[in-house]
């Protein structure tokens, strides 16, 4: 088993930014990929960024490519999520996800993901 755990989400201005970050503990050996999911209202879970193990492989959305950045820091047991200039379109809820996996195949979809967090709220006022 693995848990993880969500936190710095908040309401701020378009144009404003924001760290999340997701603390994971358990079980968590062997290769593995950590994602980054988005869930705005009456939408599905949508895949924002992932990071591979040991931070070399990151890959991204096309709607945050720029603006937003995946890091990890694998003594913390913590990745983290860099948003900068927030957009209204990016209000959601965003959880972490962890797959044990080497290859990057389907790292965007959430039903590769075998554990998630609980979410973050992320809300973004125009």
């Amino acid at each position: 088993q693995v848990q993880l755990v969500e936190s710095g989400g908040g309401l701020v201005e378009a144009g404003d930014s924001l760290r999340l970050s997701c603390v994971y503990s358990g079980r968590a050996l062997g290769w593995h990929w950590m994602g980054w999911f988005r869930s705005a209202p009456g939408r599905e879970r949508e895949f924002v960024a992932a990071i591979g193990d040991g931070g070399g492989t990151t890959t991204y959305t096309a709607s945050v490519q720029g603006r937003f950045t995946i890091s990890s820091d694998n003594e913390k047991n913590t990745v983290y999520l860099q948003m900068n200039r927030l957009e209204p379109e990016d209000t959601a809820v965003y959880y972490c996800g962890f797959r044990y996996a080497y290859s990057a195949d389907n790292v965007q979809s959430a039903g590769a993901y075998s554990y998630w967090g609980q979410g973050t709220q992320v809300t973004v006022s125009s």
